[in-house]
């Protein structure tokens, strides 16, 4: 059996022991049983005209949630969590979801450090810089490149810092990794999405 969530840049495939990535140009047939959420209709399109036989999952992702609008994604992350705590997926845009008691609390959604970038960009052209995710916090930036790196990295852990409190917090995404080492309950859980849509197939 194989999984596929299909994102807003890539397709990512899980097999059970290890994920891979393509793109609509780059995808091959599966003959395994293939299950799969989308955020793309694009992307899900490509799939589905090479492998047709591929099986949308997004039915089976239930989430008890007031919240309006929310990814297929975001719910099978929080599934693979579990009842309480706070899921963090950072990659082209960084979601926060928060779960308590089973029951999905409400989210927000911050740019992705890449969206970061562009958002300067679209600025000026004197602000056209690559963001630093290692800039030092803990001095004031003596140039635009710094300030720049400073304001995207203190404007997303800030609004972490300020959602997870004292709660428990896995990480997942391109960037998890890495902002979960600014928190110390904090987890990186690579297959975190994956792991939900496991349990909603289960």
């Amino acid at each position: 059996m194989i999984l596929c969530d299909i994102g807003n840049s890539a397709l990512h495939f899980y097999d059970g022991k290890r994920v891979w990535h393509r793109t609509p140009d780059t995808l091959e047939p599966f003959t395994e049983p293939l299950h799969y959420i989308s955020v793309n209709p694009t992307f899900e399109h490509a799939l589905l005209d090479i492998c047709p036989h591929a099986h949308n999952l997004e039915p089976q992702i239930k989430l008890e949630s007031s919240y309006k609008g929310l990814g297929v994604d975001r719910k099978a992350a929080c599934l693979g969590l579990g009842d309480d705590g706070v899921v963090v997926d950072a990659g082209s845009a960084i979601t926060i979801d928060v779960m308590e008691k089973g029951m999905h609390l409400g989210g927000v959604i911050l740019p992705g450090f890449k969206a970061y970038h562009q958002a300067y960009q679209s600025i000026s052209e004197v602000l056209d810089h690559p963001i630093n995710v290692r800039i030092d916090l803990e001095s004031l930036p003596q140039s635009t490149a710094q300030a720049l790196s400073y304001g995207a990295l203190k404007s997303i852990l800030l609004v972490l810092e300020g959602i997870i409190g004292k709660r428990r917090v896995v990480f997942t995404g391109g960037d998890g990794e890495f902002l979960s080492a600014f928190f110390t309950r904090g987890v990186y859980h690579k297959w975190l999405v994956f792991e939900g849509m496991r349990r909603a197939l289960a």
